[in-house]
């Protein structure tokens, strides 16, 4: 995840510089079931209106729970298909909460009512996650539900009235990129405090012309309307949280658009996002489904990397014996092409290995979901002939 308002608060407040810290376990997103009301155009866990086999019981979630706050996991983000679906959600939450993890609930939002928004509240989520796809037509186009905007707006509200930090999360697509200005201003109207925009996966994008490509031209003007928005906030005092994700090139956008706007500012910057570091799958971030089954992130559920039933999470997170977890734990990553002669390895870290997998076969090739030109990362025609050797 990357935190833009954090970048713009060092812009305008620089701070000195420490040492990179890392949490002391990995943030685990899981997704506690797969039933979901609705059937969402990209939906990763390929989620459906109906029970699914063999999900975890409350007394195994919450062996699992134990597991993960003895191996000092600091964050919990329940999610689903929808979380509210599951019976137990809210006795889970309670229980996380009591232990001391961080605990969030992402939640399509139209499942909360007056009948339960008082117990999201009593619970005590530190953030509540709730997705719009963009306006009324386009959201309920992309749920596939008439209506759903609306239901979810209503939830944003309740939650948001109620006392809870809540959220709007957004999928860029090019279907739904013409909604994000107005979105931007929907969340300042509304008073919601935090804005996540995730970068759908795309794949199978070419090397050359990607300020031309319309995938990547979207991606670019998007992330330059999210910093200025978020700049213009905290120049005025009035920050709210932006963060991103899905695509750890967004760091490298930032530099050069601070590198635009404020040059003698850059190395301080470029300081801060080597000190985040980039992606962080199958080390900082992991994801346990309803089945029990571990992977690298939420992105790698067709790659199972044990199940938290048979053996415990903390064992199959530190086992290098398996050829992703050991490369995706190597510093630096074994990255390929592009992202192997990028001269800003460092600050994405190979970006996305799930894209690349996807279209290649081969965790380690560059990330087709790059949006930076050969000339922007510094890449010499050189470079990338010796890379590919």
């Amino acid at each position: 995840m990357f935190r833009v308002t954090q970048f713009m608060q060092e812009l305008a407040h620089p701070t000195p510089p420490g040492p990179k810290r890392n949490p002391p376990g990995p943030v685990v997103i899981w997704n506690l079931v797969r039933r979901c009301n609705l059937t969402c155009k990209h939906c990763y866990s390929i989620s459906a209106d109906k029970d699914f086999k063999g999900e975890l019981s409350t007394e195994e979630a919450f062996r699992v729970m134990d597991d993960l706050k003895a191996f000092r996991v600091p964050v919990l983000i329940l999610s689903g298909g929808e979380p509210l679906l599951r019976p137990d959600i809210f006795d889970l939450a309670r229980r996380a909460k009591a232990m001391g993890f961080y605990v969030g609930l992402s939640s399509n939002g139209t499942l909360v009512n007056e009948a339960n928004v008082g117990q999201i509240a009593d619970v005590g989520f530190d953030y509540v996650g709730i997705s719009l796809d963009g306006l009324k037509d386009t959201h309920d186009r992309f749920r596939r539900k008439e209506g759903a905007f609306e239901a979810a707006l209503n939830g944003i509200r309740l939650c948001r009235d109620a006392g809870a930090k809540v959220g709007m999360r957004f999928t860029l697509t090019q279907d739904n990129a013409h909604d994000f200005p107005a979105l931007l201003d929907l969340m300042e109207t509304e008073n919601i405090a935090k804005f996540y925009l995730s970068h759908l996966n795309y794949a199978g994008r070419g090397n050359k012309n990607r300020k031309d490509d319309a995938h990547f031209r979207t991606t670019r003007d998007a992330m330059d309307l999210l910093f200025d928005r978020c700049w213009q906030q905290v120049q005025a005092g009035q920050p709210r949280e932006y963060v991103t994700g899905n695509n750890d090139a967004d760091g490298v956008w930032l530099l050069r658009w601070v590198e635009a706007r404020f040059p003698g500012k850059v190395e301080r910057i470029r300081a801060r996002l080597a000190q985040w570091g980039g992606n962080a799958s199958g080390v900082n971030v992991a994801n346990i489904d309803n089945l029990g089954t571990v992977h690298p992130d939420t992105m790698w559920w067709d790659y199972p990397l044990g199940n938290a039933r048979q053996r415990p999470f903390s064992e199959i997170w530190m086992d290098t014996a398996d050829p992703l977890m050991a490369g995706l734990k190597r510093s630096p990553r074994p990255v390929k092409g592009r992202c192997a002669a990028c001269a800003s390895r460092e600050l994405c870290n190979g970006n996305s290995r799930v894209r690349a997998w996807h279209t290649t076969g081969d965790f380690w090739a560059e990330d087709p979901g790059c949006y930076l030109t050969d000339e922007e990362i510094g890449l010499t025609q050189s470079s990338c002939m010796e890379t590919a050797s």
